[in-house]
């Protein structure tokens, strides 16, 4: 099973599955997912030229499961660790909704190594999405409190009903039950710390007697975002700020 060994603080095995050749490209799942989401896109990406990598954030899939480090800064540090031991260069990443907050905090931190030329965010968290006096179409703090509170109280459940939000589906129609179900799955065989540990604030860390939630409520502020984005393309530096509404939350 090929995995890579992080650094720092808390260290751990990040799997990775890696498939095609040609330019890099790597793909970094959303909450409460794993690398799997990923499937239809490896098999076009690779049948398209591309050497696809993508890998399981630590605490999901099969990484491993550390008690601590579930905050945006080891994150960041354990994909800059990926590029590095892979030696990839000219990498295209990509971030899914939690996974986009990966690629700014990576880019901010770690973006002047040169290894990536172009980053995707798809329905991401970035820049900001706590509501508060200067961003008043964020989202309540009530909002996060209560998914903090239900995952806590019973994650299992949680989880069983989580999807059809995140994928705007209706519970009593055919159409996606078994995209459902196999989002389920991944979800419910991630680590319980992972599923519970998204901090508010970037320095938080998880431990199993006190979850942290929500890193997505301040992934990024705006004046860190464009130096994110210079970092990683400095011949492109106009950045516009994606309009945020509740609903995609992820």
């Amino acid at each position: 099973m090929p995995t890579i060994q992080t650094s720092g603080p808390h260290p751990t095995e990040l799997y990775y599955y890696e498939q095609g050749e040609g330019r890099p490209v790597v793909l970094i799942h959303g909450w409460p997912l794993s690398h799997r989401m990923w499937e239809s896109q490896i098999t076009a990406l690779s049948e398209a030229g591309y050497r696809v990598i993508a890998y399981d954030r630590r605490g999901f899939g099969q990484s491993g499961r550390p008690t601590a480090g579930y905050d945006y800064d080891t994150f960041a540090a354990d994909l800059s660790d990926l590029l590095t031991q892979l030696d990839l260069t000219d990498v295209a990443l990509a971030g899914f909704s939690m996974g986009g907050g990966e690629v700014a905090r990576y880019l901010g931190r770690h973006g002047d190594s040169g290894r990536v030329s172009k980053a995707m965010l798809l329905g991401a968290v970035p820049p900001f999405l706590l509501k508060t006096d200067d961003n008043p179409d964020g989202v309540d703090k009530s909002v996060f409190d209560g998914m903090i509170d239900a995952v806590r109280k019973d994650r299992i459940a949680f989880l069983g009903n989580f999807f059809y939000g995140f994928y705007n589906l209706d519970k009593d129609k055919p159409d996606g039950q078994e995209l459902v179900a196999f989002s389920k799955w991944l979800a419910w065989a991630a680590s319980p710390i992972s599923r519970s540990s998204r901090c508010r604030r970037s320095s938080c860390t998880a431990t199993p007697t006190r979850s942290c939630p929500s890193t997505w409520p301040a992934a990024v502020r705006m004046n860190w975002w464009r130096t994110a984005a210079s970092k990683c393309c400095p011949a492109r530096r106009t950045v516009s700020r994606p309009r945020m509404r509740s609903s995609s939350m992820r």
